[in-house]
């Protein structure tokens, strides 16, 4: 299984221009701890939105690439958005799933994707044209860097053990709206 911690810490050090968007779960804290890159919009208690956001961005900017750093309970609240990603194909956007099969942030309690739910199959029945379930770093590694220079849609499914994350050290939503809108050139 995949440690997200060290998959965030690699991400990061590949991220050039690209922009990020997290969901409201840990691997928002994971991808923070890994190094503060001033284009990622965390999400604050927005379950589900994340890849919608994504790809708004990605519609709206197509000189972007555009990575949605989801997690399983979030994605599953929102499943419609994998039909309607697959639908717009957006070159510029990489979905990665961190399925932990929990919903960790709130007790633990097991996601659909703990007993027969397989996002990738659904990213693929969806119509994603670039699907892949990773289970080491190594693919983990190797996936991402084809995603940065490959156009998409991607879906990179992590399969991971959910582990104590750094956590916490997050500006205010309203600091972080404004810091991303800044780093993208948007006006507020």
């Amino acid at each position: 299984m995949i440690d997200r911690a060290e998959a965030s810490k690699y991400l990061v050090s590949k991220l050039t221009d690209e922009v990020v968007v997290t969901s409201l779960g840990n691997e928002k804290y994971d991808l923070r701890a890994a190094g503060e890159y001033v284009r990622t919009f965390y999400n604050w208690n927005s379950m589900g939105i994340a890849s919608s956001i994504g790809l708004g961005l990605a519609m709206a900017r197509p000189d972007l690439k555009v990575i949605v750093y989801d997690g399983d309970g979030s994605l599953l609240m929102n499943l419609g958005s994998l039909a309607t990603i697959a639908l717009r194909e957006p070159k510029n956007l990489i979905h990665i799933v961190w399925d932990n099969r929990s919903y960790a942030m709130t007790g633990g309690q097991p996601t659909a994707t703990a007993y027969h739910t397989d996002l990738a199959a659904i990213a693929k029945g969806a119509g994603y044209p670039k699907v892949e379930r990773v289970e080491t770093i190594a693919e983990f590694r190797n996936t991402a860097d084809r995603a940065l220079v490959e156009p998409g849609p991607w879906f990179i499914h992590c399969l991971m053990e959910e582990k104590p994350v750094a956590g916490g050290g997050l500006p205010s939503p309203t600091a972080i709206k404004h810091r991303f809108m800044d780093a993208i050139g948007a006006h507020h």
